[in-house]
Parts: structure tokens; C-alpha cells; sequence
């Protein structure tokens, strides 16, 4: 289950019982089944928008009601549970592992770049900054002030309001955490 299913699922259950509704309920002012809420609920079904629309109007809530990251909740991220949300064949792979949108301030990705792979990145915007953590193998980044080589074990930070490029000169795939921190 990806987080955003998490999410939903919880944040629908919570607002239900909060309500005092029944699944039978909430179908009848949502319009929406209850077999499909149920399988909302136990984080199964990954809605569409058009389900959202409906969810929202009979619960008279908002998107962020149901998507945001529940208070005290906890996640664990399997990566080999979950689909790359970029990948591009021969290259790299960049998984979602916390979008921005959970806290509004930190965004953390797994990614794997393969040998010779390049993965170019634009801005993030104004008041940004990356960490990358590196697993395996070393990481070339390329700034505006020139490239930076990050070896295994190793740490690096940089503001990311600037374009850059990752590269894999070595023979074997790498991998690494990216981390951006709004400030």
C-alpha cells in the first residue's frame, strides 16, 4: 500500500467513526458502495478522483482531510512493495518514500542510478536544501559550482534551488537517499 492509499484509508475511517456513521451511512451520502468503502478502509482500493468527489461532498470535507498524513500515525515503507514513481529503463529509478505534501517541510526519496546513468534534476525552488545520504556505491552531482563526488557511507548537502544532474560513472548501479528540507 503506497502512503497516499495509507492515508486515505485511515483519514476515512477516523472521519466515519468521528461522525458517528456507519458504513451504511456514508454509502448513502456518498453515493459510493459499501463494499467500496470497506475496501477503501482497509487500504485495498486506491480511489479514483471521482470516488474522492463523492466521499468529500456526502462527508462535507475537504482533499487534505482525507489525504494528509494522520496525527500519531506511523508508516513503513517497503520499496519492494512499492513501483518506482520514475523510471526510466537503464538509467534510474526514484521511488516516493514520504511526498512533501505529508508535512509540508520534508520529502524523501530512494534512488538508484545504473552505470552510466543520468538523472537531471531542476530546481526545487527558493529555500530548499538536499541531503543525500549514499548506501552503495559513489555519486557524482553536478551544481553551479562544479561536481561533487559522494562515496558510500558518505553525506552531502546543497541548496537545490539550482538545476542539477546525478551521475553513475562507476560499473555497478548505486543508490542513495535524497531528503528536502523546506526552510
Amino acid at each position: 500500500m503506497d502512503y497516499l492509499t495509507h492515508n486515505i484509508a485511515i483519514n476515512l475511517k477516523r472521519i466515519r467513526k468521528a461522525k458517528g456513521m456507519s458504513l451504511d451511512v456514508v454509502s448513502e451520502q456518498t453515493g459510493v458502495s459499501k463494499s467500496m468503502l470497506a475496501t477503501i478502509e482497509k487500504g485495498e482500493a486506491n480511489p479514483s478522483i471521482g470516488v474522492l468527489g463523492k466521499i468529500m461532498s456526502g462527508l462535507r470535507v475537504e482533499l487534505p482531510d482525507l489525504t494528509q498524513a494522520p496525527q500519531g500515525d506511523s508508516y513503513l515503507v517497503e520499496l519492494d512493495k512499492v513501483e518506482p514513481t520514475k523510471n526510466v529503463a537503464g538509467q534510474y529509478k526514484v521511488w516516493t518514500c514520504f511526498p512533501i505534501a505529508d508535512n509540508r517541510t520534508v520529502e524523501i526519496y530512494r534512488i538508484e542510478i545504473e552505470p552510466g546513468g543520468i538523472y537531471e534534476s531542476g530546481s526545487h525552488g527558493e529555500r530548499t536544501k538536499e541531503y543525500i545520504a549514499m548506501i552503495r556505491g559513489e555519486l557524482s552531482i553536478r551544481l553551479e559550482d562544479g561536481i561533487h563526488i559522494v562515496k558510500e557511507d558518505n553525506f552531502f548537502r546543497f541548496e537545490s534551488d539550482q538545476p542539477h544532474t546525478y551521475f553513475n560513472t562507476g560499473t555497478e548501479p548505486i543508490s542513495f537517499m535524497s531528503f528536502f528540507v523546506v526552510y
